[in-house]
């Protein structure tokens, strides 16, 4: 097993690191949602190659809730940014079915405009985009009320260009590409992690069961098949955010377990690291949310904010810390 060691400690505008995506120019950029302390704006940073960090944008913040909440993030090919803001994470009230999909537009390194996607959605987390599709996890819809009690999630689809579709987080909404439920009750929560493997099957990581499920699409980009497809109870406990590398491994955050766990193509499941309950500072993984292959290691946003049940995390420290493990 590998020892995770310390990326980077992040600035004091930054409570709580999530998703990442790399630029045109090979920058790790870092969406920071700071649900940790929501008196600080939700931003996007720009890292480069030596390290140097720098905010390249707050995130612009709903009319209604003054909030933004950035977690999943996409380049599109135009270079321009997709986001999910997850205004719902925190669980107020106030805050319901406010989740937004943003796509923002960078000028001489600065945010030049932006549109709004989607409105309307509960719990918007994580993206992919594939084909001139934007897919996005929703990791709960506390509105469908499935006969067997538990919790319902979904991946929506959305073209590239679409603006201003209002969600409803119901099934009736048409951008729903496909549904999953979450077996486990001792932790419902739906559908988080998401990515592409090599045949274009769409991979989707169901937090609460510890589970990737395949999703095959047929020639007419429909869903022609939807099954577990990777789990190993004990070793991946929860699955957060992840990324397939060259070789069609895929690695996960496990968000619960303070691990990354690799999925091998044949679905065989092994751990590469983990840590105890830790600040970060020291180089563990302080309960890892988005891992990311950039520049031969991997990269994990440490979110490091949930406590209770199966985390391994018992609280929530400053500064924020990125993790890497060597490749």
């Amino acid at each position: 097993m590998k020892q995770s060691k310390l990326f980077a400690a992040l600035p004091s505008y930054v409570a709580t690191p999530d998703g990442m995506a790399i630029d045109a120019d090979g920058n790790l950029i870092l969406a920071c949602p700071n649900y940790a302390d929501q008196r600080l704006p939700g931003c996007i940073l720009k890292i480069s190659k030596e390290k140097e960090i720098q905010k390249l944008c707050d995130l612009p913040t709903h009319p209604e809730t003054g909030l933004g909440s950035p977690m999943g993030i996409a380049f599109g090919p135009d270079g321009s940014l997709y986001v999910c803001d997850n205004q719902g994470w925190p669980g107020r009230p106030e805050l319901s079915e406010k989740g937004r999909i943003l796509r923002l537009f960078f000028k001489d390194g600065k945010l030049d405009s932006y549109f709004t996607v989607a409105t309307g959605m509960e719990h918007p987390n994580g993206m992919r985009i594939k084909d001139g599709f934007l897919y996005v996890t929703q990791s709960t819809m506390n509105k469908v009320k499935d006969p067997s009690g538990l919790l319902v999630s979904a991946v929506y689809r959305f073209a590239l260009e679409d603006r201003e579709i209002a969600v409803t987080n119901t099934l009736s909404d048409p951008n729903i590409f496909t549904t999953f439920l979450t077996h486990n009750k001792e932790d419902q929560y739906g559908v988080d992690g998401i990515e592409f493997d090599k045949n274009g099957d769409l991979l989707v990581g169901n937090f609460g069961d510890g589970t990737v499920y395949r999703v095959v699409i047929g020639e007419n980009g429909e869903v022609t098949s939807n099954t577990p497809w990777a789990s190993a109870p004990g070793v991946l406990v929860s699955t957060d955010g992840m990324i397939m590398d060259e070789k069609g491994d895929l690695y996960i955050a496990d968000f619960c377990g303070n691990a990354i766990v690799i999925v091998h193509p044949d679905a065989t499941i092994e751990r590469l690291a983990e840590s105890p309950d830790c600040t970060g500072l020291e180089g563990g993984l302080d309960q890892p949310g988005e891992p990311i292959l950039w520049n031969g290691r991997l990269i994990a946003s440490c979110f490091d904010l949930v406590t209770g049940g199966d985390n391994v995390n018992t609280g929530h420290e400053l500064p924020a810390t990125l993790a890497e493990i060597e490749l």
